[in-house]
């Protein structure tokens, strides 16, 4: 029926220490999603906007249609580390 595979993680770890995967992580899971793939998945793209002197995430469009933007800078503070899901595929 429908030939696009839907990839679904097979570990989930919550982090203890930020890092930039934990950053990617939070932007998306603020904004709705498990990760990039899910993102890429449900909007059916491949792009997505990004800082270009660091790579994070830049825009992301909510699943309401509303949009997200994020600083230049880390976002994910401290005490939201613990609460973020890093997954594995």
């Amino acid at each position: 029926m429908a030939d696009v595979a839907v990839m679904q993680p097979k570990s989930m770890m919550r982090p203890k220490v930020w890092d930039e995967e934990v950053e990617e992580a939070y932007r998306f899971q603020l904004a709705g999603y498990r990760d990039a793939i899910e993102y890429k998945q449900v909007k059916n793209t491949e792009h997505i906007d990004r800082w270009p002197h660091n790579g994070y995430v830049k825009k992301l469009q909510r699943r309401d249609g509303c949009f997200y933007y994020y600083n230049k800078t880390r976002e994910c503070p401290d005490k939201e580390i613990h609460k973020t899901k890093v997954y594995s595929y």
